[in-house]
């Protein structure tokens, strides 16, 4: 896909970001539209996710992005947004240290990728892999060490590969870590 540009997530591109999740990200799955990406970010101690509004959760994404604390990459075909990768050094993702089975004792060192976004008219055309390794560069840039994801095991349907497909991660070397009854966790050492 020679059309394909990718750019890290910044301030400066906040209203293309919230155009993507307005318009494209969830119209074949409006259910999930209220999200903007900010499950791993909500406090859920303090309100639970199904509580919580679609402008609650865009007001909060908006204040991450703006403050520079909302990490990952966004696709643009022709100058418009087309998809999304969440990926951040994992100790800026907080909800990840929350469960038990996802913790690690050495999350300074670890990148994480925890949400694919592709418009259903892109999909299948190979940009979530091209946003697989902006994430893998862009965390070797910053000297981490892996990068992990958390893929779901067993998908019927694109809505529930939000993590991002285990046949991708496998394909760009990434090796199972921890395997769970609905998802495994892999991790990649960057070099």
């Amino acid at each position: 896909m020679d059309k394909l540009v990718i750019r890290a997530l910044s301030p400066d591109l906040i209203e293309d970001y919230l155009s993507f999740f307005d318009r494209n990200a969830f119209a074949d799955n409006p259910e999930w539209a209220s999200c903007y990406c900010y499950f791993y970010h909500a406090p859920h101690k303090l309100k639970a996710w199904e509580a919580r509004t679609r402008e609650e959760n865009r007001a909060a994404v908006s204040e991450l992005i703006s403050s520079g604390r909302m990490h990952g990459y966004l696709a643009y075909i022709e100058g418009q947004p087309v998809a999304w990768c969440h990926a951040a050094p994992r100790i800026q993702i907080p909800n990840l240290q929350e469960k038990d089975e996802l913790r690690v004792d050495d999350v300074e060192r670890v990148g994480a990728i925890v949400c694919f976004i592709v418009a259903k008219p892109y999909r299948r055309q190979g940009i979530a892999r091209r946003l697989l390794d902006a994430a893998c560069e862009g965390f070797h840039e910053l000297g981490l060490v892996y990068a992990e994801a958390y893929p779901r095991i067993n998908v019927s349907d694109d809505a529930a590969n939000y993590h991002g497909p285990l046949k991708m991660y496998l394909k760009a070397g990434f090796k199972p870590f921890r395997e769970f009854r609905d998802f495994m966790m892999v991790r990649k050492l960057l070099e």
